[in-house]
């Protein structure tokens, strides 16, 4: 059966189980998610949507109800007090529980519930006559978890992280006799669910560690309690704490509801709230104090006693409107449970079973069984693609042409090193390599000697669809499986007897493999791959000469090209490039990525009027000065580039206006600061010689590193052979398609082999030398038409594919000039003044 046959809802009934929560689902989906139409989202482990039902109800509720401080006791205050103790009864009904055996603690989220358990925990140190706590966690946790050894490892308390094998291999038949003279204190930590492979480890751990019976809670007496970070679990999986007597259980709401963000609560174990001990105390916590002497009594209530401050009530109440819609639509969390699990499962199914045209695997799939049960799987999808050489294919070369399908997923190793570590079997030297090499948490190095850094997550929520999990599929069969697209009807069908089976029976799951037993012994580790496209030129070569062929400046910042013949370079690149850039209302800087219509905006530098012309189809041409000499009625803005922080000017009320009508929202146009100084980040470079998307290179100390509103570098470079060479791929899909433009480049030359510029450490136009500071990062921008505003798929697709994963589109040049007076100008002529020559 070929792929496109099996990527069908009638293929999906067959192995999904429960499908939406009713006939309306779809309706419902339409109605309630209108923002997500044309994009399929599937990073819901991060964060879920929120029915827009939600927002209109919670508007109506705050609109027409006075909600004052909960701390006063007027009516308006009264009534915030009551609604928010109706939603903390609520919190607990969802969790199967009372306020007689639990209780909420609202914070900031997960992770301060995390931080305020490590520091109201009542660790001991170890001494002659007391034996020291034990802070324990699982090795597959989240960094929150993970951190709280900061705080512990200062009060002298044994860290000890367990594996998942010998929390499950070490166990005792029977419980431990509590010995009554040993009373430390002990805590072990561990996921409901993983939030990197999904994998759902048992609610029974938590009785079993209490009990004693489970390492390592059978090798240390005291008394054991239990953290269950239920944050991943609970936005798609029931919980009920009477079958699972967890002492603290940290949820982030957003995870469930999507809204309200910044809101999570501490749900503590009555039992085990007495031997939290605070040394802060904030508004609110206090039954009574002294402001002249060291006197303080708690709070009897045990939400009162840690809740420091007003909590955000507001958000709170948000929260009762969020519970409403969620079981209005699906009818509750094992409606969604089934629902999300089955696509999941169908995804899992297809994937796996993926194979190139000459019949490797397409996906390296991070998993512990096989998708038999949604009792021991979410709804999380771990993965990374291979190329037809069984070559894993990077991260982040995946994310960027996910993009380019409006397909949201998540990527690296998702604040979780334990499960990463595990399952790409990266070792602690090979972490610390990493990082000498230049690859931090979060960025976009995703192969170092050519093994992966990360790796790739889909997760579903509540409104996800068959649609989405047909997208994504289809995306991966187009964009990276070699043709012809195949099955492994062998592996397919034995993945099917698995489902039947599981749904047959409530016992274990009857086939139970590892990744390495999927791919059957044919795959092969991966080797770092050979740079494609070019030769490296013989040193003895290096006076040969090559043509700069085109000078651009953008003086504003993702708006149109302005071409020039000869230009002034200055302390920030050339004069004027980038100088300038469009915010929204809310002071956020607009790109192309946001608002493809900017292209269409061409200004012009005319430098002996001072001034800067706004041109843009249907719009009268404007004009702001480029240099404005009165300072007094400027309007000084910050905002960020880059993620760094910049110091602009408002240009004024007319360019915001005439901004504004052609984009449709409200904008405003600002100037970098003339006295303001942004340096260039200064990157590792790799001892590997890898080239990675970022500025992998070192500069030469007297090289000016000045930005202006540039993301990297003062100048980008492209070459014009490299283009055409992309352009020839293209050819029989896009025969007129123009792509130059795409890249944005300041400095075009001609005259040299397609991706020669890869091994060059600096080039010299007339008397001014260029240092390479390394490749540019390129993302889906490239797919944008300059001429038109319109999206489409290539270049970066074939540009992708040729470079094997390593989307670099233009070397990021900085300038190194010995002696610089005034403005040095680049020309570009037909006589030898204008030839660039490069050194290797």
């Amino acid at each position: 059966m070929a792929f496109h046959q099996l990527c069908t809802f009638e293929t999906f009934q067959q192995v999904s189980g429960r499908y939406g929560y009713g006939e309306n689902f779809r309706d419902v989906i339409e109605q309630e998610f209108t923002r997500i139409k044309g994009i399929t989202y599937l990073d819901h482990a991060a964060a879920t949507l929120y029915p827009e039902s939600v927002l209109k109800d919670y508007c109506r509720d705050i609109t027409s109800n006075l909600y004052g401080n909960p701390h006063s006791h007027n009516p308006s205050s009264r009534l915030t007090h009551d609604t928010v103790d109706r939603v903390r009864y609520r919190v607990l009904q969802h969790f199967n529980t009372t306020p007689e055996e639990y209780s909420v603690i609202f914070t900031s989220g997960c992770t301060a519930a995390l931080k305020l358990v490590a520091e109201s925990f009542p660790w001991r140190s170890h001494t002659e006559s007391q034996a020291g706590s034990h802070f324990c966690y699982l090795t597959d946790s989240h960094t929150s978890v993970v951190g709280m050894r900061g705080l512990t490892s200062s009060r002298g308390v044994v860290t000890q992280p367990v594996s998942p094998q010998e929390l499950e291999n070490r166990a005792k038949d029977e419980a431990q006799v509590e010995d009554v003279i040993c009373q430390t204190p002990h805590l072990f930590c561990y996921p409901a669910q993983s939030n990197f492979s999904g994998r759902k480890y048992p609610l029974s751990h938590v009785k079993g560690i209490q009990a004693r019976r489970l390492y390592p809670a059978c090798a240390h007496q005291g008394r054991w309690f239990v953290l269950l970070d239920a944050a991943c679990y609970v936005s798609c999986s029931p919980l009920s704490l009477q079958d699972c007597p967890a002492d603290f259980i940290p949820i982030s709401f957003y995870k469930i509801f999507g809204f309200p963000t910044g809101l999570g609560a501490l749900l503590v174990r009555n039992d085990a709230a007495d031997i939290l001990k605070k040394t802060y105390f904030g508004g609110g916590t206090a039954a009574a104090y002294l402001s002249g002497e060291d006197y303080y009594v708690q709070a009897a209530n045990i939400s009162d006693r840690f809740e420091d401050g007003t909590v955000s009530f507001l958000d709170i109440i948000g929260l009762n409107h969020a519970f409403e819609a969620l079981y209005r639509i699906t009818g509750g969390m094992h409606n969604i449970q089934q629902h999300t699990f089955g696509l999941a499962r169908y995804t899992y199914m297809l994937l796996s079973s993926l194979c190139h045209g000459n019949g490797r695997p397409v996906a390296h799939i991070y998993t512990e069984g096989q998708f038999d049960s949604p009792i021991t799987q979410g709804a999380v999808l771990n993965f990374n693609l291979m190329d037809s050489n069984g070559q894993i294919i990077g991260y982040s070369q995946v994310d960027r042409m996910a993009n380019l399908y409006n397909i949201h997923v998540r990527t690296g190793c998702f604040c979780n090193t334990g499960a990463c570590q595990s399952f790409l079997g990266i070792t602690n030297q090979r972490v610390k390599r990493n990082l000498q090499a230049g690859h931090v948490c979060g960025d976009n190095i995703d192969i170092v000697d050519g093994q992966p850094t990360g790796s790739i997550r889909v997760s579903f929520g509540y409104m996800s669809t068959f649609e989405d999990c047909q997208k994504f599929l289809n995306f991966v069969a187009e964009c990276f499986v070699e043709k012809p697209v195949t099955v492994d009807q062998e592996r397919l069908q034995e993945l099917k007897r698995a489902v039947a089976a599981s749904e047959d029976s409530n016992k274990s799951p009857s086939i139970k493999i590892t990744n390495g037993e999927v791919y059957k012994g044919d795959e092969k580790k991966p080797t770092e791959a050979s740079l494609k496209g070019f030769q490296l030129r013989d040193s003895n070569s290096h006076g040969e000469a090559y043509t700069l062929t085109n000078i651009y400046i953008y003086p504003i910042k993702s708006c149109g090209a302005y071409e020039v013949h000869d230009w002034p370079v200055g302390p920030l690149g050339l004069l004027y490039d980038r100088g300038w850039m469009v915010v929204n209302g809310n002071g956020v800087c607009l790109s192309q990525k946001r608002e493809p219509r900017l292209c269409l905006i061409r200004p012009q530098v005319h430098i002996r009027s001072n001034k800067l012309l706004l041109q843009a189809p249907g719009m009268d041409t404007i004009s702001v000065p480029l240099e404005n000499n009165n300072h007094s009625h400027t309007r000084v803005c910050h905002s960020k580039v880059c993620g760094d922080r910049v110091e602009t000017v408002d240009c004024g009320d007319e360019a915001a206006s005439w901004l504004s009508d052609f984009l449709g929202q409200p904008c405003r146009l600002i100037k970098q600061r003339p006295d303001f100084t942004r340096e260039m980040k200064k990157r590792p470079k790799s001892k590997h010689g890898l080239y990675q998307e970022i500025l992998t290179y070192t500069f030469a100390s007297a090289t000016s590193t000045s930005l202006s509103l540039v993301n990297e570098a003062q100048y980008l470079m492209i070459n014009r052979a490299s283009v055409e060479l992309i352009q020839n791929l293209m050819s029989s899909r896009f025969e007129h398609m123009s792509v130059i433009s795409r890249f944005r480049a300041n400095l075009v030359i001609a005259g040299v082999e397609p991706f020669e510029e890869d091994n060059w450490s600096h080039l010299i136009i007339g008397s001014t030398q260029f240092m390479v500071a390394g490749h540019c990062g390129r993302c889906h921008m490239v797919g944008i038409d300059q001429d038109t505003g319109s999206k489409t798929k290539e270049p970066l697709m074939s540009l992708s594919a040729y470079r094997s994963g390593k989307v670099s589109q233009k070397q990021l040049l900085h300038l190194h000039v010995d002696a610089l007076c005034g403005c040095v100008f680049v020309c570009v002529c037909g006589n030898s003044d204008s030839l660039l020559f490069c050194d290797f």
